[in-house]
């Protein structure tokens, strides 16, 4: 009888499957049409808007954001926008030279600009 109930836990957990919870959030501004992409020639995979009000980027086909609260996802540029945890941020936006932040945590303008982040103690 155990090995009935387990079997039939087991089953529950592998037909229920992962869930995909996602939650939209607020980047603190919005942009009314695509904004213009420039280059990033350190990473020129990546794009960067010069002209938006944050830490805007363009990578792989999806707009990544930066903010006090971390990093955000759209596959549009007026979102909806996700939080992104930071072990799944492309490699090539994390090596973007903090020049190209236009709205840098403070404690960042002691490091280098043309240098990435450091991401090592801190993930963003």
């Amino acid at each position: 009888m155990l090995i009935y109930y387990a079997v039939i836990a087991l089953l529950g957990l592998i037909l229920a499957g992962p869930a995909n919870a996602q939650v939209h959030v607020d980047i603190g501004f919005s942009l009314p049409a695509p904004p213009p992409l420039v280059v990033v020639p350190a990473v020129p995979t990546v794009r960067y808007a010069p002209d938006a009000p944050g830490n805007f980027f363009f990578y792989g086909g999806q707009y990544w954001v930066f903010t006090p609260s971390g990093w955000h996802v759209s596959r549009r540029h007026d979102g909806p926008w996700v939080f992104v945890a930071p072990q799944f941020v492309p490699r090539p936006v994390l090596t973007v030279p903090v020049r190209y932040y236009h709205v840098p945590p403070g404690h960042w303008k002691q490091w280098q600009r043309q240098a990435p982040p450091r991401w090592g103690h801190e993930w963003g």
